[in-house]
């Protein structure tokens, strides 16, 4: 297929393809999938070989948010039956996150639910970071909290924090179909501050919510030109009790074409496989590494994911390795250009829940075959594809008695 030589001959250069290229990905037929899985891999070889970074989450403050995020199973109001407690003391969350870093994970995204950290909280964030990597050797450590404020991202990097991530979501056009308590111009705002701060930038997306295809490209083109070193991409966890709960527009086919679309984007970034991966991929997760070279290890913020040991299995059986603590994430023209485990350089690509390394229950806007929240229409209807046996409340880990699942 002439389309995707070019596309891998432009990943190949890191050169951006025409939104004519990247929609075209995102058109092309089931016949032709694993074509594109192809395709799109050779890119994702080509920057980053066939490791996979794994990252751990610990949900420090769950659920109590005054946000009115669609997708998300913390908003502000939501009858969701999820866990919810305030702050983790800095050795509950270090403990929670060895947990993870045991299981194989290189990076602990510190996660707080809430519109942004007031100075108290990032001075506890600061004592928590401190406290894992005390603990833990060669550890990252990406914070998520929200909104910032000046000074915020700086005091953050002081205190030890690798990365920040604060997600996109959606494209802008649509963003105020799926938020009212703040805006995209917001977000944009706390990823340039992180970046200033000279903390490697992670922000994504979330496919699922009833975006258009257009929606969806415009939203990766705009990471794109803010530059982070990471882009999560998550699929809508159509949560009960959240407005989006009806939202059952992903298959797995559609899945593993906007993970390749993002990677023509974004051919030198680290993409993240984040939220509904399990849900959404399901038996065809696998695959999906051949798109994306980073992946979450075991639970979400407030959903459960697949178990640790499953995710190294599916990572060995695939014939890829898990990335060591002392390998450099990025390419070296990225890693060499700046910020901590990143890095930027005037071409690369790209979270709230409350927050979360791109790791959000809910979603943002992904692929709709019904009609939806930000816009159009593909082919079946919502209750053709849901998989709710799919989705359990997380019941272990942070903020409970039980042991995490890593």
């Amino acid at each position: 297929m002439d389309l995707l030589n070019t596309l891998v001959d432009k990943g190949l250069r890191r050169e951006l393809p025409t939104r004519e290229e990247a929609l075209a990905v995102l058109a092309t037929s089931d016949d032709d999938l694993l074509d594109v899985v192809a395709a799109a891999g050779k890119v994702r070889r080509h920057w980053f070989g066939r490791r996979v970074k794994l990252n751990y989450l610990v949900n420090l403050k769950s659920g109590l948010c005054p946000e009115d995020c669609s997708y998300c199973s913390q908003r502000l109001g939501a009858d969701t039956g999820i866990l919810k407690y305030t702050w983790l003391k800095p050795d509950q969350a270090s403990q929670a996150a060895a947990a993870g870093l045991a299981g194989g994970a290189k990076r602990v995204c510190l996660v707080a639910s809430g519109r942004g950290p007031t100075d108290r909280d990032v001075e506890r964030v600061a004592g928590t970071i401190k406290a894992i990597k005390e603990q833990n050797e060669g550890v990252e450590v990406c914070a998520c909290l929200g909104l910032l404020s000046d000074g915020q991202a700086e005091r953050l990097r002081e205190a030890g924090a690798d990365a920040y991530n604060h997600n996109l979501n959606t494209s802008e056009s649509t963003y105020g179909d799926i938020t009212t308590t703040h805006t995209y111009a917001d977000r944009v705002d706390t990823v340039n501050k992180a970046h200033a701060a000279g903390l490697s930038a992670c922000s994504g997306l979330i496919a699922g919510m009833g975006e258009s295809d257009e929606d969806l490209v415009d939203v990766v083109y705009s990471l794109r030109e803010l530059d982070p070193d990471s882009v999560p991409v998550n699929f809508l966890i159509p949560v009960e009790g959240t407005p989006l709960a009806k939202e059952w527009n992903l298959t797995p086919q559609r899945c593993l074409r906007i993970l390749a679309m993002v990677r023509f984007v974004c051919p030198d970034v680290e993409v993240r496989i984040a939220g509904g991966r399990e849900v959404h991929l399901r038996t065809m997760q696998p695959l999906a590494l051949h798109l994306a070279n980073s992946i979450f290890l075991g639970d979400y913020l407030t959903t459960e994911g697949q178990a640790g040991k499953a995710d190294l299995e599916m990572i060995a059986d695939a014939g890829f390795e898990v990335e060591g603590t002392g390998e450099v994430t990025l390419p070296e023209h990225r890693a060499a250009a700046g910020g901590g485990c990143g890095s930027h350089e005037s071409a690369g690509c790209g979270s709230h829940e409350g927050g979360g390394c791109g790791s959000h229950e809910g979603g943002g806007c992904g692929s709709h075959e019904g009609g939806g929240v930000c816009g159009t229409t593909v082919a079946a209807t919502s209750a053709d594809k849901a998989r709710t046996d799919l989705v359990a409340v997380r019941r272990r880990g942070a903020g409970t008695d039980l042991a995490p699942n890593a």
